[in-house]
């Protein structure tokens, strides 16, 4: 008979929805219990794989820079980020719970077939003080290379790393050394004002040997040792054209790339020096590339208002320094440039055959430019 009320539940209801909650609730706990099993099984399998060597059949060397006061958690880090051990945190714990201590800061020649213990006990024994080469190769410095450019490939050839180059580079420390080793040759740059890099123009195109145990310092005073080696024999021309070895270099890094047969090369030297004689900007394109630290070769006319004192276009004279390293050859352009009498202010080349041709008069060079518009597209 209907009242009006909810009915009251019987005993076996009451009975099923007790017993359907239990339920759910083991289900719950078996499966937690499981996938704790399961995350404690490979917990244990992580933890003792990272206590082996992360791959005992690779044996190639991997440079490990410890900072001072490095922790040992991190230094674990550190091995991580390298691949030179699975876990920084396994690493920590081993060293902690096998009261290994007194780690040294430096440079460390590692393994990822090495042992923690190996490893370990290598840190204990101390690095060297600056980054070494751990096998003999070969560095490759092209002509018109920046030291940007190097840099990137420091890495490629050696086992040094484009910031470990970029900081020896900017070391301002390491410059008065070789200043004080070449002063022939660095006396102009250690004076020079503005410049992004003052070893930049300094490190001869040449392929050079980095040595077994050979130190990066080593490496970048061969190159530089190899720049006065090749001015050894122009220093005295040098000094009778009135220039400085900044300026030689300088001029030098631009007709390199302006230019591709010595010939042309000879002729732009005798423009870029009748332009600096007539207080004229020399308007290089490379001037404005290294300005804007790019090598796109079509330049914006907001490009060539770029503010920097590497802009020849707004800015005469020679500029703060090199914008690459030179080869002799275009060095030898700049020391003995041709067809200056003839007056030449102005060169443009066509793109496509590659020939330069060169004015007198802004008129003459405005007509040819617009000749070559087609080819120079």
């Amino acid at each position: 008979m209907d009242n009006g009320t909810n009915p009251i539940p019987s005993r076996q209801d009451s009975g099923k929805k007790r017993s359907f909650g239990r339920r759910i609730i083991i289900g719950v706990v078996s499966l937690l219990a499981l996938l704790a099993v399961i995350i404690g099984i490979f917990g244990y399998h992580y933890f003792q794989t990272s206590l082996q060597p992360l791959d005992s059949s690779d044996d190639n060397v991997v440079q490990v820079h410890v900072p001072m006061g490095a922790t040992s958690n991190k230094i674990g880090e550190i091995l991580q980020d390298k691949k030179v051990v699975k876990s920084g945190m396994v690493f920590n714990y081993y060293v902690k719970s096998n009261k290994f201590t007194n780690f040294q800061a430096g440079y460390y020649q590692l393994k990822p077939s090495m042992t923690l213990k190996q490893i370990a006990t290598q840190l204990q024994k101390g690095g060297s003080a600056e980054p070494i080469q751990s096998t003999s190769g070969k560095v490759l410095v092209r002509e018109g290379e920046t030291v940007d450019q190097i840099a990137a490939e420091i890495p490629i050839q050696t086992d040094f790393t484009k910031k470990e180059f970029m900081t020896l580079i900017k070391s301002q420390t390491f410059f008065n050394q070789l200043a004080a080793k070449y002063p022939q040759l660095l006396g102009s740059a250690k004076k020079a004002k503005n410049v992004r890099y003052r070893l930049e123009g300094y490190l001869a195109p040449a392929t050079y040997q980095a040595g077994k145990k050979m130190t990066l310092k080593q490496l970048i005073t061969q190159m530089v040792a190899k720049t006065d080696q090749n001015l050894q024999g122009s220093y005295a021309t040098i000094k009778k054209q009135k220039l400085t070895v900044q300026e030689t270099l300088t001029l030098a890094s631009l007709v390199e790339r302006e230019g591709v047969t010595q010939s042309d090369r000879d002729k732009i030297a005798g423009v870029f020096l009748n332009r600096i004689k007539a207080g004229m900007a020399l308007q290089s394109d490379i001037s404005v590339q290294y300005a804007l630290k790019t090598t796109k070769s079509t330049l914006t006319y907001k490009d060539l208002k770029v503010k920097s004192p590497y802009n020849l276009y707004i800015h005469t004279g020679y500029g703060p320094g090199p914008f690459a390293s030179p080869s002799t050859s275009s060095i030898t352009a700049v020391l003995h440039p041709t067809d200056r009498k003839k007056g030449y202010y102005y060169f443009i080349a066509n793109t496509k055959t590659g020939k330069v041709y060169f004015s007198q008069t802004y008129a003459q060079h405005e007509a040819k430019t617009s000749s070559l518009a087609s080819d120079n597209k």
